[in-house]
């Protein structure tokens, strides 16, 4: 095979084709390296000596469905430069790889398309090499993300796998990319995450979180000048579970047995939104009369239906006045779930004012952490916890229209 083709088909330069052989399955293309083009590995200096040579066999791009071996002697240069002996570079594979450039790009394009199995499969290697492979992409293109220009950031925690192994994942709510996850919960888990950020003098101006103790005090210690939001879907979602809590007593609550087997079943029922209940099956029905049969629950109820109003304030004076309205009202209604659900607002106040300073959430999270819970339903890279990170890094790299 001649020089021209080598490099027309392959992009080889500096070779010239010795035969051409086929062995279970695999053509091998024997190569020999032009002496003319000998140069140092270290200092590219062409005053070289030759000192034998060693084999190697390199895999690239198959032809036709079949795989394709590359073999040739590699030369160990002496370099009368700098005086070092070592072995010729090999333009198209880095040392001590068994693939070329192109089998990599190769191997890359698919895996967008197709999984790590199915790549090996297709590309006729082992399943560990498309990994290994894929594994230094990531940690050369994502595995440590750029933090200087980090303004919002987003932090939540999911369980995965069994045993519920916890993970911290912390989003850039500008860029939507996930710059860091670490082992664990809480305030600890968030510790590496904060030497990098002090490294690149990043500038925080917002952070959102749910009303965990322990993210309050670090942002409280560590990002005194940032503006510390409670993501408000958690916020609703508490006073859902206090509405829950309060729901198992609904049925002894209710007046005579006719009102018990009224009430029975519906605590999901009143839950649901008066705009997402089902009226073929019967929904809004059932929800009018719950709430006619049970004047704590209609109360309760209308108080979550106007606590929802919060977020709609047009500014941060309106939306104190509003709350604080809404805390006193709840106190005097002598409802246990509205007075608790009172005293937990008051208590994180400033934080849950801070979304109409900075309207922000937790929301893009969402997204990220139902692709983790997918990956680590794959067999693949799960137990491997350095590979489950990457893959974590490079899964939501688009940007999306942020809050406010």
């Amino acid at each position: 095979m001649s020089s021209t083709v080598l490099y027309r088909a392959f992009g080889f330069r500096q070779y010239d084709g010795v035969r051409t052989t086929t062995a279970d399955g695999v053509l091998t293309l024997h190569l020999r390296q032009d002496p003319t083009h000998d140069r140092c590995s270290y200092c590219q200096s062409p005053d070289v000596i030759r000192h034998g040579a060693e084999e190697r066999t390199v895999r690239t791009v198959p032809i036709g469905g079949k795989p394709v071996d590359l073999r040739l002697p590699v030369p160990r240069l002496g370099c009368r430069n700098c005086g070092r002996i070592r072995p010729a570079a090999i333009r198209f594979a880095r040392p001590f790889r068994r693939v070329t450039h192109a089998f990599g790009r190769d191997a890359r394009s698919l895996r967008s398309h197709m999984t790590i199995p199915a790549v090996a499969d297709h590309l006729q290697v082992g399943w560990d090499s498309i990994k290994a492979l894929f594994q230094r992409h990531l940690h050369t293109h994502v595995a440590q993300p750029k933090l200087k220009k980090l303004k919002r950031l987003a932090i939540d925690e999911i369980a995965i796998g069994h045993g519920h192994r916890d993970l911290t994942i912390v989003l850039d709510l500008v860029s939507g990319a996930v710059v860091f996850v670490g082992q664990g919960k809480g305030a600890d888990a968030l510790t590496p995450f904060r030497k990098r950020r002090t490294a690149w003098h990043a500038k925080i101006e917002a952070v959102a979180t749910d009303m965990s103790p322990a993210y309050t005090l670090a942002i409280r210690e560590h990002l005194p000048r940032a503006i510390h939001v409670f993501d408000h879907f958690r916020v609703v979602k508490l006073f859902h579970d206090r509405l829950a809590t309060f729901g198992r007593a609904w049925p002894r609550a209710a007046e005579g047995p006719l009102g018990q087997k009224l009430l029975k079943g519906t605590r999901w029922l009143i839950l649901k939104n008066p705009e997402n209940l089902d009226e073929t099956k019967g929904e809004r029905t059932r929800w009018e009369e719950a709430l006619r049969s049970n004047q704590p629950l209609a109360t309760a109820y209308d108080m979550k239906g106007a606590f929802r109003h919060f977020w709609d304030q047009p500014s941060v004076a309106a939306a104190t006045r509003f709350l604080d309205d809404w805390c006193r009202r709840a106190e005097a209604s002598k409802r246990s779930v509205l007075e608790k659900m009172a005293g937990t607002v008051r208590m994180h106040r400033q934080g849950v004012l801070n979304y109409h300073r900075c309207p922000i959430s937790t929301g893009p999270l969402e997204g990220v952490n139902n692709k983790i819970r997918t990956l680590q339903r794959q067999a693949y890279g799960y137990r491997d916890h350095e590979f489950f990170h990457l893959r974590i890094f490079a899964l939501h790299r688009a940007k999306y229209v942020p809050l406010g």
